[in-house]
């Protein structure tokens, strides 16, 4: 572990369209926190999960060629599966380029409802860069395309700790296998992902030493989600999302399916992370094609900080794939994920300090 930690809690692509079944199904499911309803057949009947100790239940296949991105990147992409719950949950796990003794940072990486870990791979480019900054990544996989980011039990998720706990095993997991040092462990996602891992900062804050969401915000209503403890987030959302408004949707629409989770506004969400960090009055400032909310974490340079996106969509800020008819227009004017972890990296010499 680091010395002298701090008194908070341990622990080039070209453009691409869309699959065109992915267009449908996030046109459908509104993407994000929108909606749970499944985009293709359901997974499995849910039964009453029994938690076990996690293992790993085959070696890793190397993915093959084809899935877009670097070839490079690719290299160091694996597909692994971990028992979790009486379940087998996949992900993708990206390593760095050159093998080392020491412990190495590790981001989580939840993709979006309708989506999977290969398109978020490919949307965000986060393996490119987190191999680029000696980081291991994993993508894992939601159940029926989705992740559990509400605290309420649906019809799909009778047990909404389910996920949850998914990350904490496949933390566990990564940090026993692949060297991931416990006091840098990170996590971000897009929309419904983005929301999921809020949650997981929200509810494990001893897990993590930061996260982030893009176009994700919080739970409210039945199914709220509240932060319990200080944890450095960042929050990117487009002024002009149309899918997921920037000001939240505290009453959305009802669905069959599976209830509509209601959302605080992105504000809110980043306001609620300051306040259980005991965060004093923020500071904002304008840059070039967004603004950016600053609040200082109580004892801690770490801070929550809130990048809103001019003329922003529902879509991850610098990517070079091509969204969906109807999720607006991606930003330009700032590149998501290189800001992203540079925020995790300098959030852990705030959030945890020692050797690095």
């Amino acid at each position: 572990m680091p010395e002298n930690a701090p008194a908070l809690p341990r622990r080039a692509l070209r453009s691409r369209a869309w699959p065109a079944a992915l267009v449908l199904a996030l046109a459908l499911t509104g993407c994000g926190t929108t909606s749970e309803r499944p985009p293709t057949a359901p997974a499995p009947t849910t039964t009453a999960p029994t938690t076990t100790a996690p293992t790993t239940t085959a070696p890793a296949a190397t993915v093959p060629p084809g899935g877009g991105g670097d070839p490079a990147a690719r290299a160091g992409l694996t597909r692994e599966h971990l028992r979790v719950d009486g379940r087998t949950r996949r992900y993708l796990l990206h390593r760095p380029a050159t093998g080392t003794a020491r412990p190495r940072p590790l981001v989580i990486a939840f993709h979006g409802r309708g989506s999977d870990p290969e398109e978020l791979r490919v949307q965000s480019r986060l393996a490119e860069d987190a191999r680029a900054r000696g980081m291991l990544i994993a993508f894992p996989e939601g159940l029926h395309q989705g992740w559990g980011a509400g605290t309420r039990p649906t019809r799909q998720r009778p047990d909404p700790d389910l996920d949850v706990r998914f990350a904490e095993a496949l933390v566990d997991e990564l940090v026993r296998t692949e060297r991931a040092d416990p006091e840098r462990v990170y996590a971000v996602g897009f929309s419904n992902g983005g929301s999921m891992a809020l949650r997981t900062a929200a509810q494990r804050p001893d897990l993590l030493a930061g996260a982030a969401a893009v176009s994700g915000q919080l739970p409210s209503g039945p199914a709220a989600v509240r932060p319990t403890g200080p944890v450095p987030v960042m929050i990117v959302y487009g002024a002009k999302d149309p899918v997921r408004p920037l000001g939240g949707w505290p009453s959305p629409p009802p669905d069959p399916t599976e209830p509509i989770t209601p959302t605080l506004s992105a504000r809110a969400s980043a306001q609620a992370f300051a306040t259980a960090g005991g965060a004093g009055r923020p500071v904002t400032t304008a840059g070039k094609g967004y603004d950016r909310t600053v609040w200082r974490l109580k004892g801690s340079p770490a801070t929550v900080q809130l990048l809103v996106v001019h003329g922003g969509g529902h879509t991850w800020p610098g990517s070079d794939m091509t969204p969906p008819d109807g999720f607006g227009p991606t930003s330009r004017a700032l590149d998501a994920t290189d800001t992203i972890l540079a925020f995790f990296e300098d959030a852990r010499g705030g959030h945890r300090t020692g050797t690095p």
